[in-house]
């Protein structure tokens, strides 16, 4: 039940994500020639006044097909005044944002109807003294193992002040990113029943401006904690802002792609978001209707980079029509269109790489 379950999530984002494009291009009265959920010639397809509605082969996306969106393609005369490069660019516009709004409004309900009917997770922080991840690369990958209990920290006991303990244990004179800390943490970790010492060197992070060990904190198995309620408008701020931490983290983290190669080990693609969702569903429905709506807010944001193929492109260029004054030659925006594509697709097989690497590795980790 849980890979239906999944495949109905992403479904189910891909044919709004589709749907928002179809509707603002009816709505401004382009002429949509087709309406596919998946790509690849339509396996089962109808059509309803001059739309052809189906679905194909590839469970990877999903497309709308707007007359003229290709400038040098032939057009009927009678349809050619309703062609998308025949419109002016404020329809070119809302048409190519109505998918990213589209997702950006899965989101933001998605995560305001949990906050509103279930409320806000107030988790003990006094409980959360497990790992419960670590990341490649850094120290703590040297020496902690996923669902070690931490005893103590530099002698201290009390998780509140773990994170204090390891900042303590700075770089020698101005800190640069990555450098080593001159003293090394001492951590107490009950490991199977068995207690073990460790001391590890904790390194300096110049994104949060202190040294850490690189691993995240978590909570006993099974541990539920308690909700806090949250009224219908403060879930509309929290909501917001929340979506506004992730969008924020998303583009520094594909900033980070060109030069931090533990940035290009995080990436997870098209499988690995299908099976963290399947993988939640078996466990919580609450937690794969997060994943959800992290997935649709993500699709939302990376679809705005303004490289083509991407809806950014688009937006981008028509801009730089408006801006210029005057349309701009079809030649230029198809290389540029390479340039996006190659972005998209070496994005795209990295994230395949990881998930495969994750599929038969360590897993995803998203209990």
């Amino acid at each position: 039940m849980s890979w239906v379950l999944a495949f109905c999530g992403f479904a189910a984002l891909i044919i709004l994500h589709e749907f928002g494009h179809f509707m603002a291009a009816k709505a401004v009265g382009m002429r949509v020639e087709k309406f596919s959920l998946f790509f690849g010639p339509m396996l089962a397809r109808f059509r309803r006044g001059e739309t052809t509605y189906g679905i194909g082969p590839i469970p990877l996306g999903g497309y709308v097909k707007i007359t003229g969106m290709n400038p040098a393609e032939e057009i009927a005369p009678e349809v050619e005044h309703r062609a998308y490069y025949r419109q002016p660019v404020w329809k070119r516009i809302v048409v190519i944002s109505a998918g990213p709004a589209m997702n950006l409004l899965i989101a933001f309900l998605l995560i305001w109807g949990l906050l509103t009917f279930q409320g806000r997770e107030n988790p003990d922080p006094a409980k959360a003294r497990y790992v419960s991840q670590v990341e490649r690369g850094t120290p703590a990958a040297t020496a902690l193992k996923p669902k070690d209990r931490i005893v103590s920290i530099d002698g201290g006991t009390n998780p509140v002040n773990f994170q204090r303990a390891i900042s303590s244990h700075r770089c020698a004179g101005t800190p640069a990113d990555r450098c080593a800390a001159t003293t090394p943490v001492t951590v107490v970790v009950d490991r199977g029943g068995e207690q073990k010492t460790l001391r590890i060197t904790p390194f300096y992070d110049g994104d949060l401006h202190r040294t850490r060990l690189g691993f995240g904190y978590g909570y006993p198995p099974g541990y539920k904690p308690p909700f806090e309620h949250v009224g219908p408008l403060e879930a509309v701020s929290q909501s917001a802002s929340g979506m506004w931490n992730v969008t924020s983290l998303t583009v520094s983290s594909i900033g980070k792609l060109f030069y931090d190669s533990q940035a290009r080990k995080d990436v997870s693609g098209v499988v690995g978001s299908y099976e963290a969702t399947r993988q939640a569903f078996t466990f919580d429905i609450t937690r794969a209707i997060e994943i959800l709506a992290l997935i649709s807010l993500s699709l939302a944001v990376v679809n705005l980079f303004p490289f083509l193929p991407l809806d950014g492109g688009h937006i981008f260029w028509a801009l730089a029509e408006k801006v210029r004054g005057r349309p701009i030659a079809f030649s230029v925006m198809e290389r540029a269109g390479f340039v996006g594509f190659a972005l998209v697709a070496a994005l795209f097989f990295l994230g395949l790489s990881n998930d495969i690497g994750r599929l038969t590795g360590e897993g995803f980790n998203i209990r």
